[in-house]
């Protein structure tokens, strides 16, 4: 009988779906990049997710986060991709944690209780803490680095920290893993040279200056979300194509679902 996983049972075997199903995973960020993951974790047949963001969409955010819109502006991000979740999977649970990580304020955060920690955030105290817990635990975790004032998607990569490169944001976490004595983490990164944003000069019209905020695109930190979720996919279900439990999926069952 086919359901919603059908499709991915096709690819994972349905005893990996029901890993996914039993799995629980935690999300640190629910902007572009956290956004992306999350609804593809969820899509994927994840059963329990924890959102933490203690953010509000903005108008701005429109342009690259798939859970903004013009409706979403003003809400907490953690109760829209709460209302998102039940539209897509409405036996998922989620927990939803409406707050501002950081190492002397982790919340009620309980690390022990994941299967996997995605780390989409940019405070850097925050970044090293997360992953020194879950280091310590032993649980898998998979971050984000730079996806800000880049426009290809396809220099997107998944490396160890130590063997990035052309990301600010990496030598500095690579730096901070070092003094933790954290010797590997799985990262997506981009190889693509930053591009300086640049705003109009209100002292001198008609100049343009480099300015700190970053710019964004609608493709990078998107397709950087998929590529998060993919690798906690793949490691959760331990996924070899070579090694693939059976599918429950019966060929006369798939006619008229092509």
């Amino acid at each position: 009988m086919f359901d919603q996983w059908t499709r991915s049972e096709l690819l994972f075997g349905g005893e990996n779906i029901e890993k996914l199903h039993n799995a629980r995973v935690a999300v640190f960020g629910l902007g572009g990049v956290g956004g992306n993951a999350f609804e593809a974790l969820l899509r994927a047949g994840v059963g329990t997710i924890d959102v933490i963001d203690s953010d509000s969409f903005k108008l701005t955010n429109i342009n690259r986060q798939l859970l903004a819109t013009h409706e979403s502006i003003g809400k907490l991000k953690v109760d829209v991709a709460e209302e998102r979740a039940k539209l897509i999977n409405p036996s998922a649970i989620i927990y939803k944690h409406a707050h501002f990580y950081l190492p002397d304020d982790p919340g009620d955060i309980d690390f022990s209780k994941f299967d996997y920690v995605v780390d989409c955030i940019d405070t850097v105290k925050a970044k090293l803490d997360i992953i020194a817990k879950c280091k310590e635990l032993n649980i898998p975790i998979i971050s984000a680095l730079g996806c800000g004032n880049r426009i290809d998607p396809s220099l997107l990569r998944v490396s160890d920290i130590n063997k990035t490169e052309l990301d600010p944001l990496a030598k500095v976490i690579r730096k901070g893993c070092r003094e933790r004595g954290i010797k590997h983490l799985k990262v997506v990164y981009s190889i693509e040279k930053p591009i300086k944003p640049l705003v109009i000069r209100e002292d001198k019209p008609g100049e343009m200056h480099q300015r700190d905020v970053p710019g964004s695109s609608s493709f990078v930190p998107p397709a950087a979300g998929l590529l998060l979720a993919a690798e906690v996919v793949k490691d959760l279900t331990s996924f070899s194509e070579e090694n693939r439990p059976e599918a429950s999926i019966k060929l006369s069952e798939l006619k008229g679902e092509e």
